[in-house]
């Protein structure tokens, strides 16, 4: 195993909070393998690189030479994870979670090592519990405690429902780690109050507790809102090399660092370096290839990281003028002239100012096949094609 001093610093990068860190450092220092815990709700049947955040964390601990237990939920999935919700999750079917939970341990497996996962179902030792075992367990937390919780304040007082069984699911994530004898738990930072409730049970059952480690939540594609397959900014663990490709070389440049701290499995002193390389001149989109490389050998295989951009999708070559174009009117509006940048929002071409800069920084934009350069102005009577990256090209005409 690495020394405790470097092995705390591969545990800590990307890590939102750890708690309590000394008592971490005294679990390293006795040399064993620690039993790294990880409870999974099989609610949906897709990973996405948001997800996969936990999940790289989780390997590091198995290359430092720990336990993994990767506990899929399939009690707690019946009764619905009320953590961040407005109302009453609506819970599983057993054959929902079934059916999940076979194609989380499919896709997990492309990142942590079989040999050194050891993946249980908490219905394991939650279903053999009596009625009077969960009152007991109940007995361990008040209501008011319980009403501290971010979630379930909001919804109290709002007058929203709380079901009585909801109050149930962070005393059966807390249990879980009793079961376990687990060392440390990990969760996003949304999941902090049901991972605290770990370390009060375990105290209570005479262990000693858990240490924690919350994981930020990822930002998608679009830098602003956290991935999500709903908002259409996500990554898929299942999407083709060429999806993956095409998505990632997309992201904003200021979150190509943000990607290469939770997903890459380099060393942070390169990716250092590759930042100081973007700042004195160098092309970002060329460390967002080096990126998708690496997460698309890692679920796929490196022949597939190779060719992805070749199946990247029916997406435009720059610099190539496709047929049968759309013609945008782009109207100068008392103005003389105006900027690339403006004219490839009000046409459309991209979503916003910061997209704007963020194409013409990258060189990724051509008017009639040539690359722009310059800081050309746009009069009345300009008919030209301009093309924005490799998704967005039309005929613009420039009218008074």
């Amino acid at each position: 195993m690495a020394c405790t001093d470097e092995a705390l610093a591969i545990i800590k990068r990307g890590v939102d909070e750890l708690i309590p860190e000394e008592e971490l450092v005294e679990k390293l220092k006795e040399g064993r393998p620690l039993r790294i815990k990880a409870g999974f709700d099989p609610t949906a049947p897709d990973l996405h690189l948001g997800h996969t955040v936990l999940i790289n964390k989780l390997r590091q601990f198995q290359d430092l030479g720990h336990e993994v237990i990767f506990l899929i939920g399939d009690f707690t999935g019946m009764i619905g994870d009320p953590t961040g919700k407005s109302a009453t999750r609506p819970p599983l079917t057993e054959q929902q979670v079934a059916d999940n939970a076979v194609s989380y341990k499919e896709q997990v497996f492309k990142i942590l090592d079989p040999s050194k996962t050891r993946v249980v179902f908490n219905s394991e030792w939650m279903s053999k519990m009596t009625a009077a075992d969960m009152i007991k367990l109940a007995g361990q937390y008040t209501v008011a405690r319980m009403l501290e919780r971010d979630d379930f304040t909001k919804r109290y007082r709002a007058e929203r429902a709380i079901a009585i069984h909801e109050f149930l699911y962070p005393l059966v994530q807390g249990y879980d780690s009793v079961a376990l004898e687990a060392d440390v738990e990990l969760g996003g930072t949304d999941q902090k109050f049901n991972l605290l409730m770990g370390r009060i049970l375990q105290k209570h059952y005479g262990q000693s507790p858990q240490a924690i480690l919350t994981m930020p939540i990822l930002e998608g594609l679009d830098g602003v809102q956290k991935m999500s397959k709903s908002l259409g900014n996500y990554v898929g663990v299942n999407d083709s090399p060429g999806e993956m490709y095409a998505k990632l070389l997309s992201m904003p440049d200021d979150l190509l660092w943000r990607y290469f701290e939770l997903l890459s499995f380099r060393p942070l002193a390169e990716v250092e370096a590759f930042r100081k390389e973007v700042l004195a001149g160098g092309n970002p989109q060329d460390y967002k290839k080096l990126l998708a490389e690496e997460v698309i050998t890692r679920f796929h295989d490196k022949e597939a990281a190779k060719t992805a951009h070749k199946s990247a999708g029916n997406r435009i070559s720059l610099g190539k003028i496709p047929e049968n174009l759309p013609t945008i009117e782009v109207s100068l509006e008392g103005q003389s002239g105006m900027p690339m940048a403006s004219v490839l929002r009000l046409a459309g071409l991209v979503k916003n100012g910061a997209a704007a800069r963020d194409v013409l920084g990258r060189g990724a934009v051509f008017v009639d096949g040539r690359k722009f350069e310059g800081d050309r102005m746009f009069v009345k009577g300009d008919d030209c094609i301009i093309q924005a990256g490799k998704k967005k090209i039309a005929r613009i005409l420039i009218t008074a």
